[in-house]
């Protein structure tokens, strides 16, 4: 069975100096990835100061994004303040049957969440399992992303069953890659971008993030700035699946819509 996923650090829907609603701009951005599954970051759910504003959406950020052919998601509100919130979200064309929300804020300036939702496969005549979802956003700080990893790999070891297929993806901050080799060592999970590569150019490029060169496929996983991407900084992490290939869109058109482009992943679960 092949699943499409991607995720996305959407800046809230709002330009960044002007702070001028984009969401449209996201809403089109989902079209055209046409993913199955989405992790959304910086989703602002509610912001009654641009409610009156001519090009803001009617309803909440989330039902409109969901508009574009997702019947499931969910939410975890992280940061809350006097005209509104954000957080992390899913949306899935596969069923989610239930998703809770984990504060990991490091301190008060940075409130950051772990949103883990399981999904049902849709079988196509097969049986369906269940898919364990994890959408992250981690600190700017080196050693809160350090212990929020930390808090991840032990949810993971006590929540979720060791052969259960696994989906970790978000906005990881994690330039350096020190998170990576958490991960990866600790819960011997797989990163789109480097089983695309190759080990050795994975290798290279975690020790070296700032690398240039003309090698597509080592470039392709660079998502921040949008407008020259050049940090790795969204990583798509799997379980129990193959992964068949990975883009990041890059251009203008895709500029204007966030700071960040998306990373899209084509996987396939393991029989």
């Amino acid at each position: 069975m092949r699943v499409r996923v991607a995720t996305y650090n959407i800046h809230k829907g709002l330009t960044q100096i002007r702070r001028q609603p984009r969401i449209h701009d996201v809403r089109l951005a989902l079209h055209s990835i046409d993913a199955d599954i989405v992790f959304l970051q910086e989703v602002q759910d509610r912001n009654e100061r641009l409610a009156r504003h001519p090009n803001y959406h009617e309803g909440t950020q989330l039902d409109y994004l969901a508009a574009s052919g997702y019947g499931h998601r969910a939410y975890g509100m992280n940061a809350v303040y006097p005209h509104g919130h954000h957080g992390n979200a899913i949306l899935s064309r596969w069923t989610i049957h239930r998703f809770t929300n984990h504060d990991v804020s490091d301190h008060a300036l940075e409130k950051r969440g772990l949103l883990h939702a399981v999904a049902h496969t849709d079988g196509h005549g097969a049986p369906t399992r269940d898919v364990h979802l994890i959408c992250v956003h981690f600190g700017l700080i080196n050693r809160s992303r350090l212990r929020q990893a930390s808090f991840l790999v032990d949810f993971v070891q006590q929540e979720i069953p060791a052969h259960a297929p696994l989906i970790i993806a978000g906005d990881f901050n994690d330039w350096q890659r020190r998170v990576d080799l958490v991960l990866r060592g600790r819960l011997g999970l797989h990163e789109v971008a480097t089983d695309q590569n190759g080990d050795e150019r994975g290798v290279l490029d975690r020790l070296l993030p700032w690398r240039g060169g003309n090698d597509a496929k080592v470039n392709v996983a660079r998502t921040f700035p949008s407008f020259a991407p050049w940090l790795t900084l969204d990583r798509i992490y799997v379980r129990g699946f193959r992964v068949l290939s990975m883009r990041v869109p890059k251009g203008l058109t895709w500029a204007r819509r966030s700071d960040h482009a998306p990373l899209i992943a084509e996987l396939e679960l393991a029989p």
